[in-house]
């Protein structure tokens, strides 16, 4: 009951039993308990805005904590390790796609080497790989991170990437640099809402903030961010859910630990009967003739007499460790789940875990890694299109025709480095199951594997090859017994390694995966 509401119920009882029940009425009436303002509700006020308007002044005290987190927390690095462990990892491997397999060569050999610290960062300090770790960082902790396209004369190509911080944009911004636009959080919009520029404060070398701020073209900035409102216009850290939540367990933690300590050094007090002048012949002396226990440690086979009338109290901290292992696990759980993935990704507690556990983790863990994936690889391709028109703008590739093919020579893929399988038996397994009934094909598996299909045929090919001029062969090694059947059943009577008199498989028609012909 509200203030008002006492002092009608005061003045008369019978208007303020007419009110009560009008409420719970309108209580009835609502429909949903969630929506109630009842006893169990009654301090739950909210109320509906923008995105905007919601983040706009928590934005900078949810990064500052998430930061704080990030330095001192234990927990919170797990977490962003598990992310860059299985958003980037080893990293990706281009796969051009114009159609023109030495072309494709050229772009990919190039793009290897524009990854390198001195060609892509335009400090020249860290590699594509370890900007892209620090992106995935970033996103989780600050909400995101901006990347600026910078057209310089040093590198590889005329083009490298120079990565600020979120606080680098103008806030205090007001003043649009096209009639008609809004600014907003230091970013310029049009009428539907299409960034079109960023404000960008400018700081010397030690962080000092500089005169005015820069305007940058949206067209030479990548915002690598999440946006998860239509009305949401700048970052929010992706911690925000799990904050509060990691920094009790972290303080339970302390706290456990503090108490396991003072458990396992015995602490005691001195409890004193008489007035603290007494006589004592064991401590030091004061001054004025009293007992100083202050500095005494115990120690194995010590033998101290005390002041007369004092009394030794031992500190026995109650509770068991058992029952905070089994907090701290609740907790860790919570805060997992709050960011979407498993306790084992984040605790790398595997005591408990099967394979069978453990893989459906792995499975919905990667789901929840997926969308950072996309956004990564979106980012990625942006860079690698900006890459390739600098290529042929600079002549270091050759082109014909580029801006009336420039789909065509833009095309590619990204094939992500593979993972350790939990069980490679079964894995293996089931891969091969997989690709013999049409589920999968050898695309499929290559892909997976972090390996270019083409590639793969070529070293396959290589091997045979090779192992047939050295009179071996690698059929039955590679594929089993069955491919080996095969191949001899194609090449019987002949000298493996004898090319004059049929070695070659492709001559006799039964060759390794091939059928052989029915006797």
């Amino acid at each position: 009951m509200g203030a008002f509401d006492k002092i009608v119920a005061a003045v008369s009882p019978r208007r303020a039993c007419e009110r009560e029940a009008w409420r719970q009425q309108l209580e009835i009436l609502r429909g949903y308990d969630a929506a109630g303002y009842g006893r169990l509700n009654a301090g739950w006020r909210v109320h509906n805005e923008s995105a905007e308007v919601t983040d706009r002044f928590s934005r900078d005290v949810v990064r500052a904590r998430a930061r704080d987190l990030e330095r001192n927390s234990d927990i919170a690095q797990s977490i962003l390790h598990a992310y860059k462990r299985n958003v980037v990892g080893k990293g990706y491997t281009l796969q051009a796609k114009t159609g023109n397999d030495e072309l494709d060569e050229k772009l990919e050999k190039a793009w290897r080497q524009w990854c390198k610290a001195r060609n892509c960062d335009v400090t020249g300090e860290q590699s594509f790989n370890q900007m892209l770790r620090m992106a995935v960082d970033r996103k989780k902790v600050d909400g995101g991170l901006l990347f600026l396209y910078r057209y310089t004369k040093q590198g590889l190509v005329p083009f490298q990437l120079q990565a600020i911080e979120v606080d680098e944009l103008d806030v205090t911004a007001s003043k649009p640099k096209h009639q008609g636009n809004r600014v907003v959080g230091g970013i310029e919009y049009n009428q539907w809402r299409r960034p079109v520029g960023y404000w960008i404060n400018q700081y010397d070398i030690e962080g000092w903030s500089l005169n005015d701020p820069v305007y940058v073209e949206a067209k030479d900035v990548y915002f690598y961010k999440s946006k998860k409102r239509p009305s949401q216009l700048r970052e929010m850290s992706d911690m925000a859910p799990t904050i509060t939540r990691v920094r009790d367990t972290n303080e339970f933690i302390t706290a456990v630990s503090v108490k396991e300590r003072i458990a396992a050094c015995l602490a005691v007090f001195i409890k004193r009967a008489i007035p603290a002048g007494g006589f004592g012949r064991g401590g030091a002396r004061t001054p004025d003739g009293g007992v100083d226990y202050e500095g005494k440690k115990l120690a194995p086979g010590m033998i101290q007499s005390l002041g007369a009338g004092d009394e030794i109290q031992v500190v026995d901290p109650k509770g068991s460790g058992s029952d905070a292992a089994g907090f701290l696990k609740t907790q860790q759980g919570l805060i997992a789940a709050g960011q979407g993935l498993s306790y084992e990704a984040v605790s790398r507690d595997m005591s408990g875990a099967t394979y069978s556990s453990a893989r459906q983790n792995a499975i919905e863990d990667e789901n929840t890694y997926t969308e950072d994936v996309e956004l990564l690889t979106d980012f990625m391709s942006e860079v690698y299109e900006t890459f390739v028109i600098s290529c042929y703008l600079s002549g270091l590739v050759d082109m014909p025709g580029f801006w009336d093919k420039k789909a065509e020579y833009l095309s590619h893929t990204w094939t992500k480095a593979p993972k350790k399988w939990i069980d490679p038996a079964k894995e293996s397994t089931a891969g091969k199951t997989a690709l013999q009934s049409g589920q999968k094909t050898f695309q499929d598996v290559c892909a997976e594997q972090g390996k270019d299909w083409k590639e793969a045929v070529d070293e396959m090919a290589e091997v045979l090859k090779y192992g047939r001029k050295a009179g071996i062969e690698m059929g039955g090694v590679i594929y089993g017994q069955g491919a080996a059947a095969q191949q001899n059943a194609g090449t019987q009577g002949q000298e493996p390694g004898n090319q004059e008199h049929g070695g070659n498989p492709d001559q006799t028609g039964g060759g390794a995966g091939q059928p052989p012909e029915n006797s």
